[in-house]
């Protein structure tokens, strides 16, 4: 860099006396919630079968991905869906919750369902809607 040249670049290595300035919180990351092996087996049950779609480790559990979008998942024990605005609100008249990994912040389009474990007809309605909602995106630029 212009304005060090002819000092010795040690000084840069030597960063003990910067140690006021490392962003470090006096708080620990909030972790994400497990969720059961029933609940995962559950979920892998649920996923449609098509080639376009991957599942992947999302949120310390699994989720379902398509054209780069993911489009429903798990987050602890709860079944996470990706819906248009009508289908969402529907969702949400039924009971549904909306998907808050960081509370106070949902993810927009995303949507829990309710009972799910119990209800599989319910999710079995919901999860290939979520798969052509994402399907419909544009893919995801990497």
């Amino acid at each position: 860099m212009p304005w060090d040249r002819g000092r010795p670049r040690s000084h840069l290595l030597d960063r003990s006396h910067r140690s006021h300035n490392r962003c470090v919180s006096d708080r620990a990351a909030p972790r994400s919630p497990k969720n059961s092996e029933a609940s995962r087996e559950a979920f892998r049950a649920l996923v449609p079968s098509d080639e376009r779609v991957t599942v992947r480790p999302m949120f310390g559990s699994v989720a379902a991905f398509a054209g780069g979008q993911m489009f429903m998942g798990l987050y602890a024990d709860e079944l996470f869906v990706r819906l248009g605005e009508a289908d969402r609100d529907s969702v949400l008249a039924a009971g549904g919750g909306q998907l808050e990994p960081m509370p106070g912040r949902p993810m927009r389009e995303y949507v829990t369902l309710p009972g799910w474990r119990d209800d599989t007809e319910l999710a079995r309605r919901w999860t290939p809607r979520s798969l052509e909602y994402a399907l419909s995106l544009p893919p995801k630029k990497r």
